[in-house]
C-alpha cells in the first residue's frame, strides 16, 4: 500500500472513467449517469486515503512522485501534497458525485448528450485534482488552462439560459486571456532559473533557490512582473474584482450543478494558485503588491454584497455572493498572517459547501417554477416547508451564522486583516451587515408569506435532491461547531508557507502612559 501511486490515482480514475463513459454505447443513459456516480465515488475513497494517510506532523509535501516529463526543459511529472491541497483534495472529491446526483437530468434528451455531460464533469474533476497536487509549475500550467475547455462546454451545451453560448465564450476569453499571461510569465521564470544554474520547473527547487539567495541578482523588477502574469490569471479564474465580469453570466446561463462546478471547485484553482504560487515564487513583489491586492480585494468584498441586494434574478444573487466571498478569501492570503492565511484556506472548503448548497436548493426551486425572478415566488414554506428549511440553512452559512461553517472561517480572515490592515478589516466587517441584507431578504421574499399564483404546484425535495442536500447540511453543521481537525491539517501548512516567504504576525502594540501626562493621553506604541 506505501508503494501505490496515490496521487497519480486520484487524478487517473475520473479521467478514466470519463474516457470510458465516452465508449459507452449512446443508447446506455441510465449506464452513464450510473458510472459517473460511481467513478466519483472511488475518487472520493481514493481522496479519503490520501487525506487519512496524511501525517500533520510530518513532512511539508507527502506522497510524492517523481519522474522525468521533458528533461531537456527542466520540466517533470512531480506531484506531492500539502495541507492545503488535501483540503481542495477533498472537497472536490466530495463534490462532484453530490453535483452528479443534483444534474441527474441535465444531460438532455440527446442520443449522445447524457454521455458528453457526464464525462466532461468528470473530466474537470480530474484536472482540478492534478492541478492541486502537481509540484511542477508548467505541469500545473498545462492543466489550468486545460480544465477551461471542457467547462466552456459545459455552460455552452448544456446551460438552460437563452444566452449560454455568450456566457460560455465570454467565460473562455477571459479565462484563455489571462492564461496567456501567465503563459509569459513561466516561459519568464524558467529563463530566469536558467540563467543562474539549469533551467527547470521543479516548484519546490525553485522556492528553495530564492530562499537560499540563488537568484539574489536578478533585478527586482524582473520578479515583479512575473509575479503580475501569474496574479493575473489567478485573478481572473478566481475572481478577483474587477476582473469578474464573466461569473455572474457564467453561473446565470449554466444548470446549477455546473455553476457549482464552477464556483465552489475550478475557481479554488485561482485562489490556490495565488497562496502556493504567487507568494512562494514571488515572496519580495508579494509583499510589495499586498496592500493594492489586499484593497481590491475588500472591494470586491463590498462590491459583490451590495450589487446582490439589487438583483431581481434569484442565481445571478447567489453568483453576486460568490464576488463577496472570494473578496475575503484573496484578502485573508494576501494579509499575510497564520489566522488570515488558515482563515482563507477553510474558506474555501466552507465557501465550497454553502455555495453548493444555496446554488443546487436554489436550482431545484427553479426547476419546478421555472423562472429565476425573485418577483414571481412567495409562499414557498407553505407548499414545501423542508425545500425552504434547507434553503433557510444555507442562506444562514452563506451570511456566516455562527454555528455553520463559513463563520469560524470568516472570523479567522477578519481576524488576520484587523491584525495587519485595520482600516481594510473595518470595511470588510460591513459586509456581514450587508450579507444579512441580501440573504434574508431573498428567503422573506421567497419562502414567506402568501403562496404566490402558480407556486401551489411547487412540490417539496424529493429522495434524490435529499440525498444531495443532507450531507451538504451536515457538512455545515459539523464544521461549524468541530472545526478543529480540518485546522489541524492546514496550520502547518499555512505555517510552513508563512516561514517560506519569511513573514511573520504582526506583534500587539499597546499605549503606554507617560508619567506626570496628563490623563487620556499616551505615548506612542510600544511592542
Amino acid at each position: 500500500m506505501t508503494n501505490v501511486p496515490w496521487l497519480s490515482v486520484l487524478w487517473l480514475v475520473p479521467l478514466a472513467g470519463s474516457i470510458l463513459i465516452i465508449l459507452t454505447p449512446p443508447g446506455l443513459r441510465q449506464l452513464a449517469k450510473w458510472t459517473g456516480v460511481i467513478v466519483s465515488i472511488l475518487t472520493l475513497a481514493v481522496a479519503l486515503v490520501v487525506a487519512l494517510g496524511f501525517k500533520t506532523g510530518g513532512a511539508p509535501y507527502q506522497f510524492l512522485e517523481k519522474h522525468p516529463w521533458i528533461p531537456a526543459f527542466g520540466a517533470g511529472y512531480n506531484l506531492g501534497v500539502d495541507g492545503i491541497a488535501v483540503i481542495l483534495v477533498l472537497l472536490t472529491a466530495i463534490l462532484i458525485p453530490l453535483l452528479l446526483v443534483a444534474g441527474w437530468n441535465d444531460g438532455g434528451e440527446g442520443t449522445r448528450g447524457v454521455h458528453a455531460y457526464v464525462a466532461l464533469t468528470l473530466a474537470i474533476e480530474s484536472m482540478v485534482l492534478i492541478s492541486v497536487v502537481a509540484l511542477d509549475v508548467l505541469l500545473f500550467y498545462v492543466f489550468f488552462e486545460a480544465m477551461l475547455i471542457p467547462m466552456y462546454f459545459l455552460i455552452g451545451g448544456f446551460g438552460k439560459g437563452a444566452g449560454r453560448s455568450r456566457a460560455a465564450v465570454k467565460f473562455l476569453l477571459y479565462n484563455l486571456f489571462g492564461g496567456l499571461i501567465m503563459l509569459a510569465a513561466v516561459i519568464g521564470l524558467y529563463v530566469v532559473t536558467a540563467q543562474h544554474g539549469s533551467g527547470t520547473f521543479d516548484f519546490r527547487e525553485i522556492v528553495a533557490g530564492i530562499s537560499s539567495g540563488r537568484f539574489a541578482g536578478v533585478d527586482p523588477a524582473v520578479f515583479k512582473a512575473l509575479f503580475l502574469g501569474f496574479m493575473f490569471a489567478f485573478a481572473v479564474k478566481a475572481p478577483l474584482w474587477p476582473f469578474h465580469r464573466w461569473l455572474p453570466d457564467a453561473c446565470v446561463e449554466a444548470t446549477p450543478a455546473t455553476a457549482v462546478l464552477i464556483t465552489a471547485v475550478m475557481d479554488k484553482v485561482g485562489t490556490f494558485g495565488m497562496l502556493r504560487y504567487c507568494l512562494q515564487l514571488f515572496p519580495d513583489a508579494s509583499t510589495y503588491f499586498r496592500p493594492l491586492i489586499v484593497t481590491l480585494a475588500i472591494v470586491g468584498v463590498i462590491y459583490g454584497a451590495i450589487v446582490a441586494i439589487g438583483q431581481k434574478d434569484m442565481m445571478r444573487l447567489i453568483a453576486y455572493t460568490s464576488i463577496s466571498h472570494f473578496g475575503f478569501i484573496i484578502a485573508g492570503i494576501f494579509v499575510m498572517t497564520t489566522q488570515g492565511q488558515s482563515g482563507s484556506t477553510l474558506y474555501m472548503l466552507n465557501h465550497g459547501l454553502s455555495t453548493a448548497a444555496v446554488f443546487l436548493i436554489a436550482g431545484f426551486l427553479v426547476s419546478r417554477r421555472g423562472s429565476r425572478l425573485i418577483a414571481d415566488y412567495g409562499g414557498v414554506q407553505k407548499v414545501a416547508p423542508i425545500l425552504a428549511g434547507t434553503f433557510m440553512v444555507s442562506a444562514m452559512a452563506t451570511l456566516s451564522l455562527p454555528g455553520l461553517a463559513p463563520f469560524i472561517s470568516e472570523f479567522l480572515v477578519l481576524l488576520g486583516t484587523f491584525n495587519r490592515y485595520w482600516l481594510a478589516g473595518t470595511f470588510g466587517v460591513t459586509a456581514l451587515v450587508l450579507a444579512a441584507i441580501y440573504m434574508l431578504w431573498l428567503y422573506q421574499r421567497v419562502m414567506t408569506g402568501p403562496v404566490a399564483e402558480g407556486n401551489e404546484r411547487i412540490t417539496d425535495l424529493r429522495l434524490r435532491e435529499l440525498v444531495v442536500v443532507a450531507p451538504l447540511m451536515a457538512l455545515l453543521f459539523v464544521l461549524g461547531v468541530y472545526p478543529k481537525p480540518v485546522l489541524d491539517i492546514i496550520n502547518p501548512a499555512v505555517d510552513h508557507t508563512m516561514v517560506t516567504i519569511g513573514q511573520h504576525d504582526p506583534a500587539p502594540t499597546v499605549t503606554r502612559p507617560v508619567l506626570g501626562a496628563t490623563p487620556g493621553r499616551a505615548e506612542g506604541p510600544h511592542q
